[in-house]
């Protein structure tokens, strides 16, 4: 008996185990691990190289947060994916205190940089270390650094962007900057008081050039048409003269042109009338002569005409269509030149008059006070032409007039 009552004890303590273990559970808090930390955030480490947060510190850059995943407005950052840290490949420095130093140490630091731009920040000249120099693909300076000169610019030979303007830049000519540097794509030195002649000899990788606002003198090279990318050339508000040369319609690629402000003398090339793409020209501000071609009428693409104050004659030989499709198109300060009245109307207010029956100006052009050659981006009225009959009069007088001229 003794036996069967142990195995129904067994039995009974066995079915309450089995039981128990079956039963839902609750859920239990975590048992904090002795060697956990608490998750980190991006505001609490940096995956940033530890050299180049100091570097950054230097700048009075702040680095409470991750430069790499929370750059600032101001302080634009890039990195790249290294491991175990990350590093910069781009910099933007704006609106810089009278404080910042860019020193030898800390650009040294930052050599994985391959874009560095510097915008309204005035600080003083700076040595770029020889990594560094060797890094960089894009550099921009905007109204920083004071001063600099062409030689210091020109040991970024590895450059393919380079953007100089509103700073003084010492050098005797462009060449000085661009002699040895082959990979440009853009270039801009602009408003830099740059002097001197244009290089005869550009790399012919460069899609856009702008020298606009310097002291350069002399004549265009013929040899421009090595560039046989160019989409965008200025050269306007500089001392250039002589004739423009027909060569730049060799520049089929062209799709803004602008050589305003300056001396040029001579007829308006026909080999314009090559570039097809040609969005932007601007000739203002010359001592062009000539009459204006009638090819212009058939740049399909042309969207800005700006051929105003030069010594340009005869006809006007657009029609309303043309005009009407244009954004900007001003002609005035040419004193010869008139406009056909049977096929413009004096609604457009071109800036110039309209001719007699010899081509010629029948009277004064409008003074720039009552144009709107300079007091608007359009240099013509773009309203509907279903107006009064006293406009409609006005229009068929001049027609009267030369008919009874005529007999």
């Amino acid at each position: 008996m003794k036996p069967l009552l142990f195995i129904l004890s067994l039995f009974l303590f066995s079915t309450t185990t089995i039981t128990t273990s079956s039963s839902p559970s609750l859920p239990l808090p975590p048992t904090p691990s002795p060697t956990s930390s608490p998750p980190s955030t991006p505001s609490s480490k940096s995956t940033l190289d530890p050299k180049q947060i100091t570097a950054l510190q230097s700048l009075n850059i702040p680095t409470s947060k991750d430069p790499c995943s929370q750059p600032s407005f101001h302080n634009a950052t890039l990195c790249d994916s290294s491991k175990p840290f990350r590093h910069l490949i781009s910099l933007t420095l704006s609106n810089c205190s009278s404080y910042v130093s860019l020193s030898f140490t800390a650009l040294k630091s930052l050599s994985t940089l391959t874009s560095l731009n510097l915008i309204n920040c005035p600080i003083s000249p700076i040595h770029f270390p020889p990594q560094l120099i060797s890094s960089l693909r894009t550099f921009t300076c905007i109204n920083s650094l004071r001063k600099i000169s062409g030689v210091w610019l020109s040991q970024l030979q590895n450059l393919t962007d380079l953007t100089v303007s509103n700073v003084q830049v010492k050098a005797s000519g462009p060449y000085v900057i661009l002699g040895h540097m082959n990979y440009l794509k853009t270039l801009t030195v602009s408003h830099a008081n740059l002097t001197g002649f244009l290089p005869g000899h550009i790399h012919s990788n460069l899609t856009h050039v702008d020298f606009s606002g310097n002291q350069l003198k002399g004549n265009i090279p013929s040899s421009i048409t090595m560039l046989d990318s160019l989409q965008s050339l200025n050269l306007s508000s500089n001392k250039l003269a002589g004739e423009i040369p027909s060569s730049i319609g060799d520049l089929i690629s062209l799709k803004n042109l602008s050589l305003a402000s300056n001396s040029f003398s001579g007829a308006i090339p026909d080999s314009f009338s090559a570039l097809p793409d040609l969005v932007h020209l601007d000739l203002s501000s010359n001592q062009l002569n000539g009459s204006i071609p009638k090819f212009i009428s058939e740049m399909k693409s042309i969207k800005y005409l700006n051929l105003a104050n030069n010594n340009l004659h005869g006809v006007v030989p657009f029609n309303l269509t043309f005009i009407k499709g244009l954004e900007v198109f001003k002609l005035g300060g040419n004193s010869n030149l008139c406009y056909n009245h049977s096929v413009l109307s004096s609604k457009l207010k071109l800036g110039v008059s309209p001719c007699d029956k010899y081509g010629k100006p029948v009277s004064p052009p409008p003074s720039k006070d009552s144009s709107a050659d300079d007091s608007s981006d359009d240099d013509y009225d773009d309203s509907d032409d279903d107006g009064s009959k006293h406009k409609k009069d006005n229009h068929h007088g001049p027609n009267k007039f030369v008919l009874g001229g005529m007999i």
